[in-house]
């Protein structure tokens, strides 16, 4: 597998329509008229991965104030999504995406760098999608500490 292909400023978002960890469905275009913040991370209950949803869970009512939802994906099965859920209380939906199409489609799964070594997996990603549903920002490799308050500032809310 060689790198995915990116999603730029501009790009129609690529519409889904993913399980969350409770069980319904969530789709994209339900969210039409409304900012998102899709963040794509690679497994639920890792350290990384708790720290920044942790982050974003932590800036949610800001984020909401300004007119965002707050979306993770993951490749994770709902059950572990949900336990992922209530043992960290997050307060914001979470999408899986076992069979990574939505991932492939934003261009966060792909061949990466860990620890020196290529390997493929999920590219920690976050995309944030006008209400019209078109790429406003996209970041990839971005990093689980520090992160959630860079775009926090690059959105203007600090």
């Amino acid at each position: 597998m060689t790198a995915p292909d990116r999603l730029s400023p501009g790009d129609p978002a690529p519409e889904f329509t993913l399980p969350t960890d409770t069980g319904d469905q969530l789709s994209l275009a339900d969210l039409r008229g409304r900012k998102v913040v899709l963040y794509a991370y690679p497994a639920a209950m890792t350290p990384g991965c708790t720290k920044q949803a942790c982050d974003f869970r932590d800036s949610l009512a800001s984020l909401q104030a300004a007119g965002y939802e707050v979306i993770g994906i993951s490749p994770d099965k709902p059950e572990k999504l949900a336990k992922f859920r209530d043992r960290d209380a997050i307060t914001f939906p979470l999408v899986s995406d076992t069979d990574k199409a939505v991932l492939i489609a934003y261009g966060a799964y792909g061949e990466k760098q860990l620890y020196g070594k290529t390997v493929t997996g999920v590219i920690r990603s976050t995309f944030v999608i006008d209400a019209d549903g078109k790429i406003e920002r996209a970041l990839y490799n971005v990093k689980a500490t520090g992160h959630v308050a860079k775009l926090r500032r690059d959105l203007g809310l600090d």
